[in-house]
Formats: structure tokens, C-alpha cells, sequence
């Protein structure tokens, strides 16, 4: 037990003095799958909405493969991402492979289907008449989303919140996609993955200490405006 309160206390030291290196990996992490999720929530918002407003057929099915791919193993789609990028893929001329990119693309697929579902779910709860009833009235269509983002805004807060939680810790398409290279695409998790691996335990206790922290912040920012609004 010695050794785990040794790696605390020495976490809690490189934490204390932000250490240059946590804090490059800390960057890194936020970039990537800050950038995924902004993508993520410009495909998964607008197709929330039509999936939660829209009465058409397939909806159901289209659904039940939506509710699917929330649970995507993210080594799977590291593993197909890495077939397309590689060198010898079609997509390997744009040389995309061991970069954020890549990453970023990865992960945006992670991310998109938990957005979309929960905003799907938020928005089939409301009142369907809302819409029509806001065209009804002169609002242009961009106007009526707008009333109705209003009746759901924190779900959609709280779908954004979920899908930044898959991404940021998520391993397999950092590692697989990113490769793990210092200073360039190493992220939290795979920081922790690989330096726990290589006997330096303390480094890999202050990065998870530091991806906790975000999960709960995130989290504490959801819980907060829904606390407001109540």
C-alpha cells in the first residue's frame, strides 16, 4: 500500500506546481475532444430535432440503430477509421493517420449518436403542436427552433454534456487514430494507459486525477443551470 500513497503524494506535487508536461497533455485532450464535441453537436442537434419532430417511415428502425451506436466500441471504430487513413487505405493519400484529425474524426463519431439520441428523446417529450404553432404565428423556421430549443434547453445541455463525457474518456481511437506521440496527440487517457504501463504510477495518478476533475466540473455545470431552473 506504500507505493499507492507514495504516487498520491507525488501526483498531488506535479498537480500543485502544474507541470508543464500534464498541463500539454491536459491541452491536447480538451482540443480534441472539445473540437469533436462542437462538431458532434452541429450533426447531432439539427438531426435531433427532425428525428424528435418528424413522423415518417423507418422512424422507428432509424431509431433503434440510433440507440445502437451509443454503445459503439471505441476500439472498433478506431480499428475501422485506421483501415480508411492508413497509408495503403482510400483515404490514406490525405495522410491523416497519428493526427488530431484523425482523432477528432473518430471521435465525433463516438460522440454524434449520444447527442442525437438524447436531443431526439428531449424533444419527442415537449408538446408536438409548439412547432406549428410558432409557424402559425409568422416565426421563420430558424425562429421556431429556436422556442423549441427554448422548452429543452437543458437536456440538449445535458445530451452536449454526455457526449463530452464519452469523448474525453474514451482510449481506443486517441490511441489507435492518435498514436500516442508526446506533444503532439497524447491525451489524458492514453498519458495514462502508457505511462502507468512503464512503471511511472505517480504521472499516471495525476492524469487521472486531472480527468476526473473535468468529468465532475462538467458535470457540476449541468447539475448547476438545472438546479437554477428548478
Amino acid at each position: 500500500m506504500d507505493f499507492i500513497w507514495e504516487g498520491i503524494r507525488d501526483a498531488a506535487r506535479m498537480i500543485g506546481r502544474l507541470d508543464r508536461e500534464i498541463l500539454l497533455i491536459l491541452w491536447t485532450s480538451c482540443k480534441v475532444s472539445g473540437g469533436a464535441t462542437l462538431v458532434a453537436c452541429a450533426i447531432g442537434l439539427p438531426a435531433g430535432f427532425v428525428l424528435g419532430l418528424s413522423d415518417f417511415p423507418g422512424r422507428r428502425i432509424l431509431r433503434t440503430v440510433l440507440n445502437s451506436l451509443m454503445a459503439l466500441p471505441t476500439v472498433a471504430v478506431g480499428l475501422f477509421l485506421y483501415a480508411l487513413f492508413t497509408q495503403r487505405g482510400p483515404l490514406g493519400s490525405m495522410e491523416l493517420l497519428f493526427t488530431q484529425p484523425a482523432m477528432v474524426v473518430g471521435q465525433v463519431v463516438l460522440a454524434t449518436p449520444i447527442i442525437t439520441a438524447l436531443v431526439t428523446a428531449a424533444v419527442e417529450g415537449i408538446d408536438r403542436r409548439i412547432w406549428p404553432t410558432a409557424l402559425t404565428l409568422g416565426a421563420g423556421p430558424i425562429r421556431a427552433g429556436i422556442t423549441v430549443l427554448g422548452e429543452v434547453q437543458l437536456s440538449v445541455l445535458a445530451a452536449v454534456a454526455a457526449g463530452f463525457g464519452r469523448v474525453i474518456a474514451e482510449v481506443g481511437c486517441a490511441m489507435m487514430l492518435g498514436g500516442n506521440i508526446k506533444g503532439a496527440t497524447r491525451t489524458l487517457t492514453t498519458a495514462i494507459a502508457f505511462e502507468t504501463g512503464k512503471g511511472e504510477f505517480s504521472l499516471g495518478i495525476a492524469l487521472g486525477i486531472v480527468l476526473l476533475g473535468i468529468v465532475f466540473l462538467v458535470n457540476f455545470v449541468v447539475q448547476y443551470f438545472q438546479a437554477r431552473s428548478g
